[in-house]
């Protein structure tokens, strides 16, 4: 695929410091959205993202140091849409039935502003809050339990848990199914066929509902069945009319190339728990709180290796630069065909071993909790590619 243009950043109206990440990307070191490489109010910077890497659902959102979450909660985020040939070639669902939906929650004042929990004289939210901040109304593309009307026929529904802490289990009513095509990475080798979809923050998973079993005039509600109330409501889709549908759902999507543990050239632990930083409780990596002067691995570019990730409470964490296969989780091997992630959960006191390739390019990179509150309070580490 050749180099996309570049993409402007400008945040002269933001009045506050601004770094975009496109999450999931391949992308130059320069252009990747390290913490620090802030762009001020009144200044320009260009981002070239290359794209040359498989279709996928990805997304974009600031990463500025300490102010992640706050600058994400208030509205800097939104969906990047990479294809290609392989994909395009599928009769999957297209156009107006190809559907993204950025699923978050977020707490709003009487006046319609969407107060943040930030620490008096520092970054990061209150101690109360250290745990992740929770919104008490669901949106989806911005809108309060929205709904949307369908056809009767086969959609393809992006999901992205964009939530600074919240993690869902998507599901339809009883009996209705949701078969998965893709991760984060892109396609999967083949679909699944599933009652519940989970997403920690940063997941993504690409979905294919068929309203064909419904009737005209039925209510189809996503609900998350994690929570009760209103934290179980998403969204609601109205089957509104008969309709001609061409799609299918092949039984091979694509080829997903398994690497190797026995070509990884060395294994790496990283420890997330939580710690003293500065005097209030903040989260570690290896014991230690980020910092940018300072790289805690350096693998060598076109290097096999295995990265062992360790909990305390759950974490769910991201890896820029290089997508990864999830090799193991609590010690038990996931069934089915590799697929490509760039984020992973960690449930709580729980291992996850997961194998990566770094190519294309050398230089910083971060890997780092995604919940929101976690990362402005330390928990993120710099690789560098060497």
């Amino acid at each position: 695929m050749p180099d996309a243009e570049p993409s402007c950043a400008s945040p002269t109206a933001l009045g506050a410091p601004t770094v975009t990440h496109l999450h999931g990307g391949h992308t130059p070191p320069e252009s990747d959205g390290y913490p620090t490489d802030l762009v001020q109010p009144g200044a320009r910077r260009d981002y070239v993202f290359p794209l040359e890497q498989r279709a996928a659902t990805l997304w974009y959102h600031d990463h500025r140091m300490d102010y992640t979450g706050p600058q994400v909660w208030r509205g800097l985020a939104g969906f990047f849409l990479v294809g290609d040939e392989e994909e395009s070639a599928l009769p999957l669902p297209s156009g107006e039935r190809d559907v993204p939906l950025m699923i978050c929650d977020r707490s709003f004042a009487a006046d319609g502003t969407m107060p943040y929990p930030a620490r008096d004289g520092g970054p990061g939210a209150r101690e109360a809050f250290m745990g992740g901040v929770l919104g008490d109304v669901i949106l989806v593309n911005g809108a309060p339990w929205p709904r949307l009307g369908v056809d009767r026929a086969r959609y393809r529904l992006r999901l992205l848990n964009g939530s600074n802490a919240r993690t869902y289990e998507l599901a339809l009513p009883p009996g209705g199914t949701l078969t998965q095509i893709g991760s984060d990475g892109g396609l999967l080798a083949a679909p699944r066929t599933l009652e519940r979809v989970r997403l920690a923050p940063g997941e993504r998973a690409d979905v294919v509902v068929d309203f064909a079993a419904y009737r005209v005039g039925d209510h189809v509600e996503l609900r998350n069945l994690l929570e009760e109330g209103a934290q179980a409501r998403v969204m609601r889709f109205t089957v509104e009319r008969d309709a001609r549908d061409d799609s299918a759902i092949p039984k091979t999507l694509s080829r997903v190339e398994p690497l190797d543990p026995a070509k990884a050239t060395v294994t790496r632990d990283f420890q997330f728990t939580s710690g003293d930083l500065h005097g209030h409780t903040g989260w570690m990596i290896n014991g230690k709180p980020f910092d940018a002067r300072r790289v805690d691995a350096k693998p060598r570019l076109g290097d096999i290796e295995i990265w062992r990730l360790t909990s305390d409470v759950a974490h769910p964490v991201h890896l820029h630069l290089a997508g990864f296969q999830v090799l193991s989780v609590g010690g038990e091997r996931p069934s089915g065909p590799p697929e490509w992630k760039d984020t992973v959960e960690l449930r709580e006191a729980q291992t996850v071993e997961i194998i990566t390739r770094f190519t294309g390019y050398r230089g910083r990179y971060v890997l780092h909790c995604h919940n929101l509150e976690h990362e402005d309070m330390a928990m993120m580490s710099t690789f560098e590619v060497v």
